[in-house]
């Protein structure tokens, strides 16, 4: 059986191929993670310089500055732990990947249970901060405070009223305050808070028009949003005062 993971341990997963990285965040996902992914090295440092990961889920070979590479240098800068992926797995190019510091590798094609295993065992090497380094209870949003434990969001002690939508998307943001959301792990989060399953780009659309509404909620201004906000190419963030 495999073990079951921890529910609040966010993962990167860095590969160039569109179909693996969307296979591999879906799974994940399914699989009680939150996940953000990069299509390149250069992506992943983009999203590392201001996001604590648990685990990086990292291809090694990529175009441009590969996985190697990065590995290294995400050592160089902290413990995040690092699992590699690859398509080579003769001793050698193991050998050179654990060198770097990751903490495992895994050859393709590999068993998706398997993939769950060497994560969970990492994650027990690595286990996650105390609860007194979680998200707070209460966050402020200029005159607005929404009260993470009871999913409410006041204007002073008047309630604003949210749909049933608005109120999955804004308990989602709220666990992850100042963290990039992709419109995929938005996608799921939904479908898992309805228990339904659709499809692809007309559910990220649908959440783009739900964000909207939202906003309409939380902004003064809603075309110039200081709360949430758009991350190009990456997905929404909550930023709290």
């Amino acid at each position: 059986m495999t073990p079951a993971p921890d529910p609040s341990a966010h993962l990167l997963v860095v590969d160039d191929d569109t179909r693996i990285r969307a296979l591999l965040q879906k799974f994940l996902v399914r699989n009680g993670f939150l996940v953000t992914s990069a299509r390149d090295a250069a992506q992943a440092r983009r999203l590392l310089s201001g996001l604590e990961f648990d685990l990086v889920v990292l291809d090694v070979m990529m175009p441009g500055e590969d996985g190697l590479s990065l590995a290294r240098a995400l050592r160089a800068r902290g413990d995040t732990p690092i699992l590699l992926l690859t398509a080579r797995g003769e001793a050698e190019d193991r050998i050179a990947g654990l060198e770097t510091g990751a903490d495992d590798y895994l050859a393709k094609p590999f068993e998706p249970r398997e993939l769950l295993l060497r994560i969970a065992a990492i994650l027990r090497r690595n286990p996650a901060p105390e609860p007194a380094q979680l998200a707070p209870q209460m966050l402020m949003l200029g005159r607005l405070h929404y009260n993470v434990d009871r999913g409410e969001l006041r204007r002073g002690d008047e309630l604003v009223r949210l749909t049933q939508t608005e109120a999955a998307m804004m308990r989602h943001f709220a666990r992850h305050p100042h963290e990039v959301v992709s419109r995929e792990a938005l996608v799921e989060h939904l479908e898992r808070d309805r228990g339904t399953h659709g499809s692809g780009i007309g559910q990220e659309r649908a959440v783009d028009v739900q964000v909207t509404r939202l906003r309409r909620k939380l902004e003064p201004d809603p075309r110039r949003p200081r709360y949430l906000k758009t991350v190009r190419g990456e997905g929404y963030m909550l930023a709290t005062d």
